[in-house]
């Protein structure tokens, strides 16, 4: 699997893609295949503040039950609907139609220099 290069992401298997003062999150390729199929997903109601390092939803799986972690600070504009009823999109598309929640940034961007870039990642997945 190629990670997309726009995308920065986090030690917890969690991607975010920035634009503007919005950013869309979901979980990588890489945890998706760890976690096996998925049957459910708890995300956060529009409105939810978040904040960077905190769980904000779970994602069930036929193996276990996930944390999913923010990798950013901010205030839940979008959860993706279509998770509640087909979550097995998390598995088919996690990078694209399988996206999270999306949120109205509250942060700074120091809190997007700390994640890893898309290179980062791959080698960090590589080593675990």
């Amino acid at each position: 699997m190629s990670y997309p290069d726009t995308y920065k992401y986090t030690k917890e298997h969690e991607w975010v893609h920035i634009e503007g003062n919005q950013a869309t999150v979901g979980i990588t390729d890489h945890a998706q295949n760890e976690l096996g199929d998925i049957v459910f997903v708890d995300l956060p109601l529009p409105g939810t503040s978040v904040t960077k390092g905190q769980t904000f939803g779970s994602v069930e799986s036929v193996k276990a039950v996930s944390d999913i972690y923010a990798p950013v600070s901010g205030e839940v504009a979008e959860a993706n609907e279509l998770l509640s009823k087909n979550p097995e999109k998390l598995n088919e598309d996690p990078h694209g139609n399988g996206w999270l929640i999306k949120v109205k940034l509250a942060s700074s961007p120091k809190e997007l220099d700390e994640l890893m870039s898309a290179a980062d990642y791959q080698k960090y997945v590589g080593a675990e």
